[in-house]
């Protein structure tokens, strides 16, 4: 399979930067019902570490992610789409690049606002994005839970419309996103 997106299916690289995000996605979600069912302590704070390297890892993640696809082509959007299917497709993407922005930068502040340092896996220590303030770690706690519901929202619509193309369409939109897509489980 070519590194590179063509006109017809996205490329190793847009597959791969696709669904680490979403595996690390799932675990953030994980990591957060976990820590939210937790006393305070020694369990709760490396629990909640690691959501914040994760959630680091992620803000990477999509970097290279609008990057690369900022150097490649994107794939076409099947011909029988109508326009309202095509903004629709449009604006889910961008809203899950916005997500996928806003998520980690939203609980950085608030870690920051809180006084609490974001390490990245213990390696080093990120800069505050903000000063300590409680009002302002409250505020923020309440934007990260609005963003993590939008952005499970969104990304439920996304993987909706997937198997819709799939299972109802019956064209290669999904298939074009996996590693293997044809009926004898080659590349298309």
């Amino acid at each position: 399979m070519p590194l590179r997106n063509t006109p017809q299916r996205w490329g190793a690289l847009s597959q791969l930067l696709h669904w680490l995000i979403v595996a690390l996605i799932l675990t953030q979600l994980t990591l957060a019902h976990l820590a939210n069912d937790l006393p305070v302590g020694s369990r709760k704070v490396k629990l909640l570490a690691t959501h914040k390297s994760i959630g680091i890892t992620i803000l990477l993640l999509a970097c290279l992610r609008l990057l690369w696809r900022w150097s490649n082509p994107t794939p076409l959007l099947p011909d029988t789409l109508g326009p309202l299917e095509r903004n629709a497709a449009r604006f889910t993407h961008g809203a899950l690049y916005a997500l996928l922005f806003a998520m980690p930068l939203s609980g950085w502040m608030m870690s920051s606002a809180r006084g609490f340092p974001v390490s990245y896996f213990g390696f080093f220590t990120l800069p505050d994005l903000v000063p300590k303030s409680r009002p302002l770690y409250e505020a923020l706690l309440t934007t990260h839970a609005v963003l993590a519901l939008s952005l499970v929202t969104v990304a439920a619509l996304h993987a909706l419309a997937a198997l819709r193309h799939h299972f109802w369409l019956k064209d290669d939109v999904l298939r074009r996103m996996l590693p293997v897509s044809g009926a004898d489980g080659t590349p298309s």
